[in-house]
């Protein structure tokens, strides 16, 4: 008797077959398809931003950026290249306005420190008076210099100096009509000079130059 053999249903194969319904796997096959568009878009974008940026930076490097490369290549940590842009580019700055400013200043017959003096004279309001130490400081000059100054302001006439009557110890520079009249045309010139200089840079610009300024200086100024 032959044994009856057991009828078995047969198992499909699917082993490296997908069971999914072809519109699933075509959805899948769209969805990788545009993966692989936006990644390439992305790294496009990023290409292209990298190149935007590098040229943006060469049309705003200016006279100290190859001290910078300089800097870099000597391997300066970066925070002492950030602190030595400041300086210089700060230095640079001056050094341009007060170019400026002299050459309106010559016609005055003023130097720059003979005008900081004046300047400082000018803020105190009428009478227009000051302490030769109250001077010296605001002008941010040594007592030496500051002396210096006063004399040939005084022998120009656009100064005068005296001591107060209640105590002898107690002396005071003043600026003269004549002083007063030179100050006001010098600085109506360093508004010219200033405008000569900076009146290219855009308004917002200079105002947030400005304050980054005085976030560096603020910190800095209690110790000098």
């Amino acid at each position: 008797m032959t044994p009856s053999r057991t009828r078995t249903s047969a198992t499909p194969r699917t082993r490296g077959l997908s069971t999914s319904p072809p519109w699933i796997r075509r959805g899948d096959v769209m969805r990788e398809s545009l993966d692989r568009s936006f990644s390439k878009s992305n790294m496009a974008a990023s290409i292209l931003g990298c190149v935007q940026h590098d040229r943006d930076r060469d049309r705003r490097r200016d006279e100290i950026d190859p001290l910078v490369d300089a800097w870099r290549a000597e391997g300066l940590d970066d925070t002492l290249i950030a602190m030595l842009e400041v300086g210089k580019r700060t230095a640079r700055l001056q050094g341009l306005l007060q170019q400026a400013l002299r050459a309106e200043l010559t016609d005055l017959g003023l130097t720059y420190a003979e005008f900081e003096v004046l300047t400082v004279l000018r803020r105190s309001g009428s009478p227009y008076r000051l302490r030769p130490t109250d001077l010296t400081r605001s002008a941010l000059l040594t007592s030496g210099g500051t002396s210096n100054v006063l004399q040939r302001l005084e022998k120009a006439g656009h100064v005068e100096r005296g001591t107060d009557e209640g105590d002898g110890r107690g002396r005071w520079v003043r600026l003269t009509d004549e002083g007063l009249r030179v100050t006001e045309d010098a600085l109506a010139a360093s508004g010219t000079a200033h405008d000569d200089v900076l009146g290219a840079v855009p308004a917002e610009k200079l105002r947030a130059a400005a304050d980054a300024l005085r976030d560096v200086l603020g910190p800095i100024t209690p110790r000098r």
